[in-house]
């Protein structure tokens, strides 16, 4: 009987040392003391109605997001320049009906036309076109006039000395007509009044001169006007 009282009161010891041992309360842990000088960081608490602010990554992806650069300003459009005229001269023609015949033809091809004598000397090849002033009144006279010549940059002149052309100012000779006329217009054009001869018995032959329609060709001009010549012509001259 004794026995048995003392397992029950051990078995009771051991149910309330179990009980306190589950039911028992931890110490608290005591916070660390921070070192003296040094200040703490205590955190705000959030008061309610107070709108939260973004996160900084989030503001600057949408930033980028939204963001465009800006597009580059169109470049103004260059219109192409316009092509330079083109003259030519059509021929050579027996008489003045010929050219005026060949004229009316190329209308609409050719603009700004007009019929130009031209003298062929004769000996073909052999030929020479001659460039001079007339005879001056005296010797003196056409000295005076080969000094006025040399001022405006010419050169290339004597005086003729003797025979009917005596006094006259020979200005040169040339081969074809083409550079004999180029000489006359540099003397023109500096104010003087030269002749343009021809060796030997000449022939008049008559060509048309004009500006090309623009989109018209130099070809399909010359086979409108049935010209067995076609000659590439300064523009200047037709002014």
């Amino acid at each position: 009987m004794l026995t048995r009282a003392l397992i029950v009161v051990l078995v009771l010891l051991n149910i309330s040392v179990a009980l306190w041992w589950a039911l028992r309360v931890e110490p608290a842990t005591p916070e660390p003391t921070p070192p003296s000088g040094v200040a703490t960081l205590q955190l705000a608490p959030v008061e309610p109605g107070h709108a939260r602010l973004p996160d900084a990554p989030a503001a600057l992806v949408d930033a980028t997001t939204l963001t465009e650069p800006p597009s580059a300003p169109e470049s103004p459009s260059v219109s192409a320049p316009a092509a330079p005229p083109r003259c030519v001269a059509l021929g050579p023609f027996a008489d003045p009906a010929a050219a005026a015949t060949v004229q009316a033809r190329l209308g609409g091809v050719l603009e700004r036309m007009r019929a130009v004598e031209e003298q062929q000397a004769a000996g073909g090849s052999n030929a020479r076109y001659r460039v001079l002033l007339p005879p001056a009144a005296s010797r003196e006279a056409a000295q005076e006039t080969v000094q006025r010549i040399v001022a405006a940059g010419l050169g290339d002149y004597y005086i003729i000395a003797q025979g009917p052309e005596a006094n006259a100012i020979a200005l040169g000779q040339y081969r074809n007509r083409e550079g004999a006329e180029r000489r006359v217009t540099a003397l023109r054009a500096a104010g003087f009044k030269p002749l343009l001869q021809g060796g030997g018995e000449a022939t008049s032959t008559w060509w048309v001169q004009g500006a090309l329609v623009a989109g018209q060709a130099a070809n399909a001009a010359r086979q409108r006007s049935g010209a067995a010549q076609q000659r590439s012509l300064d523009c200047a001259r037709l002014r």
